[in-house]
């Protein structure tokens, strides 16, 4: 009885020891698969991280487009405007070679009356061939937008006129009018060239 007792003791812990040598290996299976674990996910979070950096790379490519857009934008802009002042000055010297083209004839006139000899040629000769040369100078600026501001008998209008002095009005009626003319003033296409320079009237009531 006691041998087998002995040897039911002896085998238990035989048992015993395969058990936790099995449960060993077990845990250490376990221990393994959970150490295999974090390195699958370690592994499988290297694809995750690159698909990550992708749209990163994406985003570098279509900043580095939108960037070569503005400047390409920025250099089509700068053409436009150097295109842009180049016509404009263009234009004016244009505007300006038809405003003297206009000039030439009553200029060529007015050559030909300073060549009059004073000496056989008549006061009353010089003085039209004078009023012709103004008449033609004064079509040619017509033609080119330049307008006459009337001033003589108007009211005074500090606008368009400059007072150089006053001198008495007879009548409540006359006062603030301009009496006489000193220097003509003029306007093109309504931007005031020089105002008219004037005597005004001043009733003293």
């Amino acid at each position: 009885m006691s041998e087998h007792d002995d040897n039911g003791s002896a085998e238990r812990p035989s048992d015993e020891a395969q058990a936790v040598e099995n449960g060993g290996g077990a845990q250490a299976s376990g221990a393994d698969g959970q150490a295999n674990g974090p390195s699958n996910g370690v592994g499988g979070d290297g694809p995750a991280f690159a698909e990550a950096s992708a749209p990163a790379a994406g985003g570098g490519d279509e900043l580095s487009a939108l960037r070569e857009r503005h400047l390409r934008l920025a250099a089509e802009f700068d053409n436009y405007r150097k295109r842009v002042e180049r016509e404009r000055g263009e234009s004016w010297v244009r505007a300006q070679a038809q405003l003297l083209e206009r000039l030439l004839e009553p200029l060529d006139d007015l050559a030909r009356v300073a060549d009059f000899d004073p000496a056989t040629t008549p006061a009353g000769a010089l003085h039209e061939g004078c009023e012709m040369v103004e008449r033609k100078f004064l079509r040619a600026m017509e033609a080119a937008g330049l307008e006459e501001i009337e001033a003589q008998d108007r009211a005074f209008d500090p606008t368009i006129h400059e007072a150089l002095t006053t001198v008495p009005a007879e009548s409540a009626e006359e006062d603030n009018k301009v009496a006489q003319v000193y220097q003509k003033g003029y306007r093109l296409k309504g931007v005031l060239l020089r105002p008219a320079r004037v005597v005004v009237k001043k009733h003293q009531g």
